[in-house]
């Protein structure tokens, strides 16, 4: 009987061990087999110089006042007054031109302050909302708030491994 016991202990492990490698293995698996953007062969540099040309396409910012504008840097220097002026005039709509022009010519493009153009579309929502961040167009102060929101998920799913191994001690 005991041997039983320690037959059953062991597959338990086993299978908690292959189902959490699976898991892990699935989350931090990269997408290799397509290519990140352009065309296949084409240059890096001439991708993300393909990029940048739409801060300076005239025909996509054509309305905006250029002091208003998103630039290569990540930057929206919004002021608070201008905020109802930006959110309902023509500066949202080219800047969510040129972020989904650079978004159809480089997915994963990294402004210079390290955000994404997903961390600056989170911005311009968080800044045009009725919210307690209205007005508010800082994607640095956006990217710190969402960094210590990621630490703390990493802490939680530490704490949800440690309590499931925790929990597998006594069938050991």
């Amino acid at each position: 009987m005991a041997s039983l016991f320690t037959v059953g202990k062991s597959w338990v492990l086993a299978v908690t061990i292959v189902c959490m490698s699976i898991f892990w293995f699935h989350l931090c698996k990269a997408d290799e087999d397509f290519p990140e953007t352009g065309s296949v062969g084409d240059d890096p540099a001439q991708i993300v110089s393909k990029a940048l040309l739409c801060f300076n396409d005239k025909y996509i910012y054509s309305s905006c006042e250029e002091s208003s504008r998103l630039s290569a840097s990540g930057n929206l220097d919004v002021p608070p007054e201008y905020t109802d002026e930006y959110c309902s005039g023509p500066c949202l709509s080219e800047t969510h031109l040129v972020l989904n022009c650079i978004e159809n010519i480089m997915k994963n493009f990294l402004f210079y302050n390290k955000a994404t153009i997903h961390d600056i579309r989170d911005t311009i929502k968080a800044g045009c909302s009725y919210g307690p961040e209205r007005g508010n167009f800082d994607v640095e102060e956006h990217l710190e708030a969402e960094e210590s929101g990621s630490n703390k998920a990493g802490t939680s799913i530490l704490f949800g491994v440690g309590s499931i191994i925790i929990g597998l001690t006594p069938f050991l």
